[in-house]
């Protein structure tokens, strides 16, 4: 989740439900990553969910992926030979996801995008069979666990699978005049749990007092007047919801119908064109929604590049800016086309794996708040964690800062429960 601790998108509690799932394929051998022949097209395999419960968050993610692949061809493709993307959906299922990954590797294609909550499923057959990965690092540790070596987070580069406290969620709600904090997660979900334990270890850590820690909530729970009641006896005006957005809004829509008034209210998910006028917007009005992406309101290169892609291949307008899957799944083919474009497109599998561990500083064209090196992260945090901050007012999203709001990791601690 970029800059609260734990690392939760919140959005992805959902991932959780495969934790205990198993999955029953065959090994794929490795194959060529090459073209046949010189200018012959070569592919790029993305798996996300376009069906099931993982739909309202990742549909709309071809977008993101098809548009960073046009435009790479509309530049004349990788030293000459076009690119073919193809989506795959993994329907939000344990099973289904070992299926999609078959079906990619099927396809020999030059490497895989993962833009999937449930890729940790199935990592084992591209790690096997030594296909690149590139995508979000969202679905598990696998991104920086051995022998993942195959895989690269275009997001944040690696994962301490310790899950450390991070300092800058709390300190931003203290910042902003929160004294207690009252903090929810998903009991399916370890990665959702975790993000409010560490939001209110963090808010400790920054002089703040813990008033409520709720990691209980069933999975996508709209029932909150308890919890609302809860909150309001223990005090608390500093709310961290690491939550879908369902549950996040049905929150925010309880606190106001008892009468409560955060100082400050932050969402992991939400920060998307769709929250803003739609039924729960005058509840969340206030809050702070978090974004680990370069925000299309503070533009710089890397906005400017995406939003013109986006508007001339998938048809935005010149005000909409992306969601948490387009983000995920153009970062995912942007660092794909880099590593191809370092091996050479009809490089081995091995060669865009070696390219990809040899890049020492990407931040997708700026869109990223840091620079990641891909040859000595494997198996950590980034040395900081930064996002920007958006507050939800009338109108819609404002930047807190022009500037990313940053953290650092508390040596030593872990959110991580036995």
């Amino acid at each position: 989740m970029g800059i609260a601790s734990g690392r939760y998108k919140g959005r992805l509690g959902l991932a959780a439900l495969a934790f205990t799932a198993g999955v029953g394929v065959t090994s794929l051998a490795a194959g060529s990553a090459g073209a046949a022949a010189s200018g012959s097209p070569v592919t790029i395999v993305m798996i996300t969910s376009l069906t099931g419960e993982g739909a309202s968050e990742f549909s709309d993610a071809p977008s993101g992926f098809n548009a960073r692949i046009a435009l790479q061809n509309a530049e004349g493709g990788i030293d000459g030979h076009k690119i073919t993307g193809v989506v795959l959906d993994d329907q939000t299922s344990p099973t289904e996801i070992a299926t999609a990954v078959q079906d990619a590797l099927s396809k020999n294609p030059v490497g895989i995008v993962s833009t999937s909550p449930l890729f940790f499923l199935a990592d084992k057959y591209p790690q096997q069979a030594g296909m690149p990965v590139t995508g979000g690092f969202f679905d598990g540790p696998e991104w920086g666990e051995q022998p993942f070596t195959n895989m690269f987070a275009s997001d944040v580069g690696s994962v301490d699978d310790k899950y450390p406290v991070n300092t800058a969620i709390g300190a931003f709600m203290k910042a902003h005049g929160g004294t207690v904090a009252c903090s929810y997660g998903y009991g399916i979900s370890p990665s959702s749990s975790r993000s409010a334990i560490g939001t209110n270890l963090s808010f400790e850590h920054a002089g703040g007092k813990s008033g409520v820690l709720d990691t209980s909530i069933p999975f996508g729970s709209v029932a909150m007047t308890t919890p609302a009641l809860t909150a309001k006896q223990a005090g608390c005006n500093a709310y961290y919801a690491g939550l879908d957005d369902n549950s996040n809004d049905a929150l925010a829509t309880a606190l106001q119908q008892e009468g409560v008034k955060p100082k400050v209210m932050v969402f992991p998910t939400g920060y998307e064109p769709s929250v803003i006028d739609s039924p729960a917007w005058k509840a969340v009005q206030g809050g702070y929604f978090e974004t680990e992406f370069r925000p299309f309101s503070l533009p710089n290169a890397g906005t400017e590049q995406m939003q013109s892609a986006l508007e001339k291949y998938a048809h935005f307008s010149k005000t909409e800016f992306p969601s948490f899957g387009q983000y995920e799944s153009w970062l995912g083919a942007d660092l794909m086309i880099k590593g191809l474009q370092l091996a050479g497109p009809t490089a081995s599998h091995a060669a865009v794996v070696k390219a990809l561990r040899g890049i020492t500083s990407y931040n997708g064209n700026g869109l990223l708040p840091q620079t990641i090196n891909y040859t000595n992260n494997f198996g950590k945090d980034l040395p900081k964690l930064c996002g920007w901050y958006m507050k939800a007012e009338k109108t819609g999203f404002v930047a807190v800062s022009s500037q990313p709001w940053c953290g650092t990791d508390i040596p030593g601690t872990t959110t991580v429960q036995n």
